[in-house]
């Protein structure tokens, strides 16, 4: 699709105190596949969402995946429906509603297309952000930079080399790459 060839994107996966959600006694890529491996039960209902949603945006369904995995476990980490982040983020892909943070206003029930559009537009968004910010850089790169810019917002990306510098865990790029590719080549997506 037009942002990248997520397969291309380099990764080194999920950090030691991502893999710790699942208490893996590894990190990196495999550790990232099994996250990604086991929230894809509960994917399956999203899947003809997440994948009407890459169509219209241009993004790929299983970049979309890896996000909604990462964010919220494919729905198991929220409460009260829908919540996550002690409130701060709303939906699968848990945009941010808090004033000081994203300040979105949440769209569609949390599990909706309407939902994971708005979420999708808001990855556009910091993907073109990061093309402005680093036009050197390969479209995979700015791919992932856009990726890191989701979470902590691009002023937070200072470098390629240290994408995930200011995101949580320090390997959010890194991680949903991973599952991302995880899901393309063994989730189906």
């Amino acid at each position: 699709m037009g942002y990248g060839n997520i397969m291309r994107v380099e990764t080194t996966g999920a950090s030691w105190e991502t893999a710790q959600q699942d208490q893996l006694g590894y990190s990196g890529v495999t550790a990232s596949h099994m996250m990604a491996e086991t929230d894809a039960g509960r994917m399956e209902k999203y899947r003809s969402k997440i994948n009407a949603v890459g169509r219209q945006k241009g993004v790929e369904p299983a970049l979309i995946a890896a996000i909604i995995s990462r964010e919220s476990r494919a729905g198991n980490a929220l409460r009260n429906g829908g919540w996550g982040d002690h409130g701060n983020a709303w939906g699968l892909m848990q945009v941010d509603v808090n004033p000081n943070g994203g300040g979105h206003t949440a769209k569609g029930a949390w599990d909706s297309e309407e939902h994971l559009c708005q979420a999708t537009e808001i990855l556009i968004y910091f993907i073109g952000q990061i093309r402005k910010k680093f036009p050197s850089w390969t479209s995979e790169q700015q791919l992932k930079g856009g990726i890191a810019a989701y979470n902590m917002g691009d002023g937070s990306v200072h470098s390629y080399q240290n994408v995930d510098g200011n995101t949580t865990g320090k390997d959010y790029s890194n991680d949903v790459v991973a599952r991302a590719q995880w899901y393309k080549t063994s989730g189906g997506f």
